[in-house]
């Protein structure tokens, strides 16, 4: 008898052993290290379920021996059983899966089995894990309807242009990278880009390059390289590139800084509000005791929740930043007034004086059209005070507005779609994000017609100047930050060959030919600038000389950005190019891949890798 009561009491703490609750917690990550948000934690056939945050973070309870199953589109499925004494489980997800369909299978408490199927390219980001079970919060065909409500500039591709009748390319430097993050969102999400989302300029000028340091007293630095084109046998591929002189940070001026925040209604998904707040927590602890911060909120009404208080009380900056909620309609125009008279009435002279607007751009009330926006922001930009755009946020996004905002405003315009992204704008490229040292930058490319029969300028549709306008301070341009890189690639078709792109003209009976000295130059290529503070721009030139490189003997930061290039070209269905093929972008940025530290351009091959 004492034999079966130890039995049954030996079986019962076992059975209790067994069904001991655990919380496990880990971090998810790519084959590169790079964590993913958005993965889908599924205790396995069980209605249990999470998912991983913007920092690839999760949690969840369980008991041992369960499975936890972990996917994600894009990405092999992981299972793993949770096992004693390891309530630390990180993952790392293999890319390589294309999914056509997500099914998630459980079982509730009478073993009945239930699934939820998203058809089409789902994103696995589209399951809202909850604590008792899996909770769907929208579907892939309600993204796509989302969608349908974001608004972009159309872009009309740029065409060749023949040299004897327009022997000059002029435009502003775009060093916004917002294009690339928002593409980026959208692969990731499983949904098809839209054209004219994709801005080829920001997405090769998401990645860094490695130029020369600026020399002598001009703020950047020039440089040009010239190769076969990969993609169009009749053509070369030009790449001239600017660095930025990277500023001491014990020289960096003091900042008087407004942010404004758009807490309005349709603030308050997880990708905009909360997002928002943990992204201003990386650029607080940037700050300084010499730094001011303001707090500047907008919905129904604006209003002013922190006033400007010293960078080193972070405590009531992150106090007023973790107090915000969203609710309400947006009223952008009374909080952008309210924001400059704001920074003008704390302005440090010398110093660095910007408003920070964060905001998925849905502006519905008050001065809402671009055009009201775009001459309130002009009227504005002469105080001094330079204006950074942060974009949050899918389905309503107003990347139009967002975009001219930030270019009237005398300052760039990222957009945050990951904690990861708002660490690399706030964080690591802090300077270069908020510290202009140069602005107004122009651009002004002359072909030699001796060499140049046809060109044509990849990408910066909506940066394009007249000619006349690049020697006219009065027009405004592109504001170049702390050791930013700006890259632009020309398709150049040389004298006597061939090409589909260029057409027969008759011969100009009054129109001179160039010969002699020059003949060996390809093209000369003018920059302009302004300092910060100046109104008088300053002039630097540089010749290039023709060359025949093949592209195999290219650097690999040109490679590189000519793989970026070519996945713009594309996403847009070119008619530019003779290949759509993503192998060839994937064997372009392989070969330029270089020194990856970061792991961004790892990221990128990953994404044309799972984009169909």
């Amino acid at each position: 008898m004492k034999t079966v009561l130890h039995l049954i009491i030996f079986t019962f703490f076992t059975v209790q052993l067994q069904a001991q609750q655990v919380r496990v917690s880990g971090i998810v990550t790519d084959d590169s290290g790079l964590p993913l948000p958005g993965v889908s934690v599924i205790v396995k056939e069980t209605l249990n379920g999470t998912q991983t945050d913007f920092e690839g973070r999760y949690a969840i309870e369980t008991t041992f021996g369960n499975v936890l199953v972990f996917s994600y589109v894009g990405f092999e499925t992981v299972e793993e059983k949770v096992k004693k004494n390891q309530p630390v489980l990180n993952i790392e997800m293999q890319s390589g899966a294309a999914l056509e369909e997500v099914v998630v299978t459980g079982y509730s408490k009478n073993n009945r089995k239930k699934s939820v199927r998203i058809r089409g390219n789902a994103s696995v980001r589209a399951l809202q894990g909850s604590v008792s079970g899996v909770h769907i919060s929208s579907s892939n065909n309600a993204n796509r309807v989302a969608t349908n409500n974001e608004s972009y500039g159309r872009i009309h591709e740029n065409i060749f242009k023949r040299v004897e009748t327009a022997p000059l390319s002029t435009f502003s430097i775009d060093v916004d990278k917002a294009g690339y993050s928002n593409v980026r969102r959208f692969i990731n999400n499983g949904q098809k880009v839209p054209k004219d989302a994709v801005k080829i300029e920001e997405m090769i000028n998401y990645f860094s390059y490695n130029y020369p340091q600026p020399k002598g007293d001009d703020p950047f630095s020039i440089a040009a390289e010239i190769a076969s084109s990969p993609w169009n046998d009749s053509a070369k591929l030009v790449r001239i590139g600017l660095k930025g002189r990277a500023i001491n940070t014990e020289k960096v001026p003091s900042s008087n800084l407004v942010f404004l925040l758009d807490v309005s209604g349709s603030m308050n998904n997880p990708n905009k509000l909360p997002l928002l707040k943990s992204a201003l927590h990386v650029l607080v602890d940037q700050l300084r005791e010499t730094d001011k911060v303001s707090i500047v909120v907008y919905a129904g009404a604006a209003g002013l929740v922190l006033p400007p208080t010293s960078g080193s009380n972070k405590e009531a900056i992150l106090s007023a930043v973790n107090k915000l909620s969203a609710g309400g309609s947006t009223s952008g125009g009374e909080g952008i007034q309210l924001a400059y008279k704001i920074a003008q009435e704390n302005f440090i002279k010398g110093g660095n004086n910007r408003i920070i607007l964060a905001t998925d751009g849905d502006f519905n009330v008050g001065a809402s059209s671009d055009r009201a926006m775009e001459d309130l922001i002009i009227e504005k930009r002469k105080s001094g005070v330079f204006l950074t755009c942060l974009g949050f946020g899918m389905g309503n996004y107003k990347d139009s507005k967002m975009e001219t905002l930030a270019d009237k405003g005398n300052g760039n315009y990222a957009y945050i779609d990951t904690m990861q992204e708002a660490r690399k704008v706030l964080g690591t490229e802090f300077f270069g994000t908020l510290y202009t040292i140069a602005k107004d930058v122009k651009i002004q490319v002359e072909f030699n017609p001796t060499r140049v029969q046809a060109y044509r300028l990849i990408g910066y549709e909506n940066r394009l100047l007249n000619d006349e306008d690049f020697k006219d301070d009065t027009k405004d341009a592109g504001e170049l930050g702390s050791g930013h890189t700006v890259t632009a690639l020309y398709e150049v078709i040389p004298v006597g060959v061939k090409s589909e792109y260029v057409k027969d003209i008759p011969n100009l009976k009054y129109t001179k030919n160039t010969t002699g000295n020059a003949s060996d130059e390809m093209l000369t290529v003018k920059f302009r600038y302004k300092d910060p503070e100046g109104s008088k721009s300053k002039l630097i030139e540089q010749t290039v000389k023709d060359t025949s490189t093949s592209f195999e003997k290219a650097s690999e930061d040109f490679k590189y950005a000519a793989s970026v290039a070519l996945f713009g070209m594309q996403l847009r269905n070119s008619v530019f190019i003779n290949t759509q093929k993503k192998n060839d972008v994937i064997a372009l940025a392989e070969a330029g891949k270089g020194v990856d530290t970061e792991g961004y351009r790892a990221e990128f091959i990953r994404l044309v890798k799972s984009y169909n």
